[in-house]
C-alpha cells in the first residue's frame, strides 16, 4: 500500500478497505462514493488517488483521471504504477513530449539524462503496460492493445508471455502474417513454449495453410498428448475436410477438401493416445 493507511481513523478504514474491495473486484462506481469520501478527509492518499483516476479513466473523464494522477505523483514520485499510467493518459490527451517525460518513473527529468532502469523496475513497468494491454483486448480495443504489448516489448523483450499475448491480439485484429512472426520468434528462442505453437498452427490455419497447421498441432501433441486444443483443433479439421468432400461433390483438386482430409488422417494415425485414453485426434 502507497500512502498513509496507518494513521487512519476506524471510518475512514472502512472506507479504505471497502472502496479498494469494490475497486479490486472491478465494482468501480460502488468503489466511487468511498474513495471519495476517504479523499475529503485525506487529501495526500496516493493509492486512492490513483483508484479514482483509474475510474475516471473508465468513465471516459480523461482530465478528471490526468489531475488526480499528477496529485498522486507530486506525492509519491516513486509510485511506478501512477507514472505509467499518467504516461498514458497523457498520450491519449495528445502531450506527448509530457508523456515522454514520465518514462523513467520517480523523477520528472527525460529519460536520457537518467542512468538505465534496472531490471525489476523495467520487468514491473513491462507487466503494467501488458496488463493494460489486456483490459484493452477484454473490451474489443485491439488497436490499442497491440500497442501497449509493444511498449511492453520495448521495454522486456525477452517476456515471451507477453509477446504471445501480443501475436493473439494481431490475429484477432486481422493481421496474421504480423502474428506469424512474433510466434515464430516466441519459438526460436523457447522452444517448449507449446501454447506459441497451437497459436501457430490456429493462424497458418486461419491464412489457409491448413497442412502447416496440421504439422505444428501434430508436433504439438507428440510432445505434450495432454495439450487437448491441439486434439480438438485436429479433429475440427478433419471434420470440415470430409464434410466438404462428402457425398454428392464432384472431383476434388489436389490440395482440396479430400487431401485435407487426407492430410488430418495422417496427422492423426501416429498420435500417442490423449490423457483419457483415446488413440488419436481423429
Amino acid at each position: 500500500m502507497t500512502g498513509p493507511a496507518a494513521e487512519l481513523s476506524a471510518d475512514e478504514r472502512e472506507a479504505y478497505q471497502r472502496g479498494r474491495q469494490h475497486f479490486e473486484r472491478g465494482e468501480p462506481e460502488a468503489a466511487l462514493p468511498y474513495l471519495e469520501r476517504l479523499l475529503a478527509t485525506r487529501r495526500r492518499f496516493p493509492d486512492v488517488l490513483y483508484m479514482l483516476a483509474l475510474i475516471h479513466e473508465q468513465r471516459g473523464e480523461l482530465e478528471a483521471s490526468r489531475e488526480r494522477l499528477e496529485e498522486a505523483v507530486r506525492i509519491n514520485p516513486g509510485y511506478a504504477e501512477a507514472v505509467l499510467a499518467l504516461r498514458t493518459i497523457y498520450e491519449r490527451l495528445g502531450d506527448f513530449e509530457r508523456a515522454r517525460a514520465l518514462v523513467a518513473p520517480g523523477t520528472g527529468a527525460p529519460r536520457e539524462d537518467e542512468g538505465p532502469l534496472d531490471a525489476t523496475t523495467r520487468g514491473k513497468l513491462a507487466n503494467l503496460q501488458a496488463a493494460l494491454g489486456d483490459t484493452y483486448r477484454d473490451v474489443g480495443e485491439l488497436r490499442d492493445a497491440i500497442e501497449c504489448y509493444r511498449k511492453a516489448l520495448d521495454r522486456c523483450p525477452d517476456f515471451h508471455d507477453i509477446r504471445y499475448r501480443l501475436a493473439t491480439a494481431l490475429r484477432e485484429a486481422g493481421l496474421p502474417d504480423q502474428a506469424l512472426r512474433e510466434l515464430r520468434r516466441i519459438l526460436r528462442a523457447n522452444p517448449d513454449f507449446l501454447a506459441a505453437q497451437v497459436q501457430l498452427g490456429l493462424t497458418y490455419y486461419t491464412l489457409g495453410r491448413t497442412p502447416d497447421a496440421i504439422r505444428e498441432w501434430r508436433e504439438a501433441l507428440q510432445r505434450d498428448p495432454a495439450r487437448r486444443e491441439a486434439r480438438w483443433y485436429l479433429r475440427l479439421v478433419g471434420a470440415e475436410a470430409a464434410s466438404a468432400a462428402g457425398p454428392g461433390a464432384g472431383p476434388e483438386p489436389a490440395g482440396g477438401a479430400a487431401g485435407a482430409t487426407a492430410a488430418a488422417s495422417e496427422a492423426t494415425a501416429e498420435l500417442p493416445p490423449g490423457p483419457s485414453g483415446e488413440p488419436s485426434a481423429g
